[in-house]
């Protein structure tokens, strides 16, 4: 694992187009299919990152917290799964199914996706308002595996407050850091 800071997509990027297997329901998610009255949460994540692990809680509180409000949720995961097995479709559903989200979860497989978002790690998290424009891109807060600072998802939920709130949202926005996402 080599700690991996993001690069921060450029706020006001329009949301890349996207075509992926959802592993969830075996069907095929696109950009067509984001609603356009929603805010829309992008999160690159996998399965195997002790980073996203440490946010899988946290990530559950999010989308019960904001599901029934104007904001859609899509994770992705990017990673080379012939030398990294645990993170293939048929372990990401069984990951959703065991955490009990219901929400896109993405299979980049030629990662062409990451690159259009400019993914360095995992985690990874996009906000993109009903206009599909970058709002914030980032962390989701200053906790992480090996610090005490408590997970609360507090950057990125001031963020979504924001764009609910359909205020502008604070542009000092702090990298992710997590495992580098594994290139083919």
């Amino acid at each position: 694992m080599a700690l991996t800071y993001s690069q921060m997509l450029p706020l006001g990027t329009k949301i890349p187009n996207f075509n992926l297997l959802n592993v969830v329901n075996d069907k095929f998610y696109s950009t067509e299919n984001l609603d356009n009255e929603k805010n829309t949460l992008v999160m690159i994540i996998c399965n195997h990152c002790p980073y996203v692990v440490h946010y899988h809680q946290e990530i559950k509180n999010l989308f019960n917290d904001y599901k029934n409000k104007k904001v859609s949720f899509i994770a992705i995961s990017s990673n080379d799964v012939v030398n990294y097995p645990q993170d293939s479709p048929e372990k990401m559903k069984e990951l959703f199914k065991h955490l009990d989200l219901s929400f896109p979860y993405l299979y980049d497989e030629s990662q062409e996706v990451a690159k259009k978002f400019k993914a360095e790690c995992t985690p990874e998290f996009y906000l993109f308002n009903s206009n599909k424009t970058l709002v914030y891109r980032g962390r989701l807060d200053s906790s992480s595996p090996g610090n005490s600072n408590q997970i609360n998802g507090i950057d990125l939920r001031n963020a979504i407050d924001s764009t609910l709130k359909n205020k502008e949202v604070d542009k000092n926005q702090f990298p992710s850091m997590g495992c580098n996402i594994k290139w083919k």
